[in-house]
């Protein structure tokens, strides 16, 4: 599973209605270009590649008043709603996502009702400690994975991967149970975007602009 197409179609989700150049915007303020593969080209070619999916739909408006091509705004169709909740419960359920794609389902957590994200946390917790289980059980020398030399590290690393990561979920879980935050159904939740006209102190500077449609 890519973070990217999570990330964009959540980001286009916030504004409702979104042009490429919004969504590069929202996901360099969030550092997304620094620990996920959301790098303008990427950004724009997701939007583009998810249109003709379906998943998005593209709208042609008017050039800005200094002229040029119309720029294109895009929204989720009911496909790509349902495409992004598909997304997101994986990224927050399933053990072994990559950083980049659990990171991204941390940014988009309060889109769900509260109960459901501290259950699907709690089935990554649960996740984890049965592929630590798994892990040990079969692979584990009876003396230690010291018995395997430096190779044993491996063993030492995919422990303590497993053991930290089941323990800061069961902190988030314990977080959001005490009240944390405002979910999906509770009332005006956070949303991180830059309001308009702000500058982004976090945007990357092209040595050649994408093509923001």
């Amino acid at each position: 599973m890519s973070a990217i197409r999570l990330l964009v179609l959540g980001a286009v989700r916030q504004h409702g209605r979104a042009h490429g150049y919004q969504v590069r915007n929202d996901l360099e303020y969030w550092g997304a270009h620094e620990w996920s593969n959301a790098k303008p080209g990427s950004i724009y070619h997701a939007l583009k590649q998810m249109a003709k999916q379906g998943l998005l739909r593209a709208h042609d408006i008017a050039p800005s008043t200094a002229g040029g091509p119309p720029r294109t705004e895009y929204e989720l169709t009911e496909a790509g709603e349902a495409e992004f909740f598909t997304l997101l419960r994986a990224a927050l359920s399933q053990h072994d996502q990559k950083a980049d794609v659990l990171s991204a389902g941390i940014g988009f957590v309060l889109d769900l009702p509260r109960a459901e994200a501290v259950a699907l946390l709690k089935e990554r917790v649960r996740a984890l400690e049965e592929w630590r289980s798994t892990v040990t059980e079969y692979y584990t020398p009876e003396e230690g994975p010291g018995q395997l030399g430096h190779i044993g590290e491996i063993m030492n690393l995919w422990v303590h991967s497993a053991d930290s990561g089941a323990a800061w979920t069961r902190g988030l879980i314990e977080r959001i149970e005490g009240g944390a935050y405002v979910f999906a159904g509770e009332g005006e939740r956070f949303v991180g975007v830059l309001p308009d006209g702000v500058e982004n102190p976090y945007a990357v500077k092209d040595a050649h602009p994408e093509d923001d449609r």
